[in-house]
C-alpha cells in the first residue's frame, strides 16, 4: 500500500466518522452529487459529510474513474452518469457542480426526476433559463437553491444592522469588487461555450451584494466589459447601478487583477467596509471597519462557516418541501439576479483587450497547474489547494472563482 493510498484511506475514515456523528436529526436528507468539480472535491462535499441532517449517497461524473475517486474519498456510491443517479430512489436532493453552461440542463433533469436541487451559481446563463427552472420547481413543489454562500455569513447582517440603526447616516454610494489573478490557459472559465467569463463567475457576487444591501429595483446606469477579441469572452468588467433611492453602486470584477473581495457602504455620517466579503474561510474572523469623522472602529466578528449554514438551511427546506412564500421569494430573487446580469450584458460597452492567461510552470506529471480550476480533475487538486511556485496566491477562496 502506498503512502498516497494510506493518506486517502485515513482521510476517508475521518470524513466518514465525522459525518456519521453528525447525523442526529430525525430525517436525514439523502444527497446525490452530479459533477466532479474542484469546488465539490475540496469544499462542498467535505462540508456535506460533516453537516448534521445530510448524507451523501452517490456521485456521478464525466467518467466512471472520476466518480469512483470521489466515492472512495467520501464513502458513497459511484454512478456511471447523471441519469443513473437521478433514477435512485434513495436520493432526495441533488447537488450540481457541472460547468455553468450545463447547469440548466442537469437542473432541469433533476427537477423532472422529482429531486430537490442545490446548483452552483448561477443556475443558468441568463434570466430565461433561471425563469424556466424556477417555474418547473414551483410546479413540482420542489426546493431549488443556488450555492451562493456569502449571504449566509452573519457579517452582512451586521452591516445591515449598522445601516438600519442610522450609524452610517443616509447611504449615498456602494462599492464592491471581486477580482482574481489570471487563470491557467486551459481553465474552463475561459471556455465561452460552457458558460465561461468573468461576469457569470465573479460579477454575480458584487451584483448580489448590491441587491442584498440596497434592496430590489436596481437599474444598470452603465457597464464596461474587457473582452477577448476572438470570441468576446468577458475577462473583467465594471458596472454602475442606481437604486430606487438614488444610491450609486460601483462594481468591479474580473480575472485580471490582484485578489480583492470587499465592499464599502458610504453614508453621510460614516462608511463601513467588509474586508473579506465573499469568500471568508470557515475559521476566518471577519474584520469590519467603521470609519466616522474623527474615529475608526475595527470590529472583529466571530468566525462562521457560510457554506455549512447554507447546507443546513437547504436541508431544512427540503424537509419542509418546496411550497410556500419563502420558496417563492427565493425563486423570485434568483430570477431578478439574472435579469440584472442580462441588463449588464445589454448595456455594456465592449473593450477588446489582449488575453494574458497565467502560464504556470508545469508540475511533475501534470501539463499545467489547475490549482484554481474548479472543474479540474480531483487528483490534480489535493485538499487544501496550493499555489505553484511563483504564482500569485488567489487564496483565500472557498468557491470556484
Amino acid at each position: 500500500m502506498t503512502d498516497g493510498t494510506m493518506t486517502r484511506e485515513t482521510e476517508a475514515k475521518a470524513l466518514l466518522t465525522t459525518g456519521a456523528a453528525a447525523q442526529t436529526q430525525a430525517r436525514t436528507v439523502r444527497l446525490g452529487a452530479v459533477g466532479t468539480s474542484s469546488i465539490a472535491w475540496r469544499r462542498v462535499l467535505p462540508t456535506v459529510v460533516r453537516t448534521p441532517g445530510l448524507r451523501l449517497t452517490a456521485v456521478a461524473g464525466r467518467t466512471a474513474s472520476k466518480a469512483e475517486e470521489f466515492a472512495e474519498r467520501f464513502g458513497c456510491a459511484a454512478e456511471e452518469d447523471a441519469e443513473a443517479l437521478l433514477a435512485r430512489p434513495d436520493i432526495d436532493a441533488v447537488y450540481i457542480s457541472t460547468p455553468t453552461g450545463l447547469h440548466h440542463r442537469f437542473t432541469e433533469q433533476a427537477l423532472r426526476a422529482g429531486k430537490h436541487v442545490l446548483v452552483e451559481k448561477p443556475m443558468g446563463v441568463d434570466a430565461a433559463e433561471a425563469r424556466a427552472l424556477c417555474a418547473l420547481a414551483a410546479e413540482g413543489g420542489l426546493v431549488l437553491r443556488e450555492n451562493v454562500m456569502f449571504p449566509h455569513h452573519p457579517q452582512h447582517a451586521h452591516v445591515r444592522g449598522l445601516m438600519e440603526s442610522g450609524r452610517l447616516g443616509r447611504p449615498a454610494s456602494f462599492r464592491a469588487e471581486f477580482c482574481i489573478p489570471p487563470l491557467p490557459e486551459d481553465d474552463i472559465r475561459y471556455d465561452a461555450a460552457l458558460g465561461g467569463g468573468a461576469l457569470l463567475d465573479l460579477g454575480v457576487y458584487p451584483l448580489r451584494a448590491a441587491s442584498l444591501l440596497l434592496g430590489p429595483g436596481l437599474e444598470v446606469a452603465g457597464a464596461t466589459l474587457r473582452v477577448r477579441p476572438e470570441d468576446g469572452l468577458d475577462l473583467s468588467g465594471q458596472v454602475l447601478l442606481v437604486s430606487p433611492s438614488g444610491v450609486l453602486a460601483e462594481l468591479s470584477f474580473g480575472f485580471e487583477h490582484a485578489y480583492a473581495s470587499a465592499y464599502t457602504v458610504w453614508g453621510d455620517r460614516a462608511r463601513v467596509t467588509v474586508t473579506r466579503a465573499f469568500t471568508p474561510p470557515p475559521a476566518h474572523q471577519p474584520l469590519v471597519v467603521l470609519e466616522e469623522q474623527n474615529r475608526e472602529e475595527r470590529l472583529h466578528l466571530p468566525a462562521a462557516d457560510q457554506l455549512q449554514t447554507l447546507l443546513q438551511e437547504f436541508a431544512e427546506q427540503v424537509r419542509r418541501g418546496g411550497a410556500g412564500p419563502e420558496e417563492s421569494a427565493v425563486r423570485a430573487e434568483a430570477v431578478a439576479a439574472m435579469e440584472l446580469v442580462d441588463a449588464v450584458r445589454a448595456t455594456a460597452r465592449h473593450v477588446p483587450v489582449p488575453h494574458h492567461p497565467y502560464d504556470a510552470p508545469a508540475r511533475p506529471g501534470h501539463a499545467s497547474s489547475p490549482a484554481s480550476d474548479r472543474h479540474a480533475r480531483p487528483s490534480d487538486v489535493p485538499p487544501p489547494p496550493s499555489n505553484p511556485p511563483g504564482r500569485p496566491s488567489t487564496a483565500p477562496r472557498e468557491h470556484r472563482p
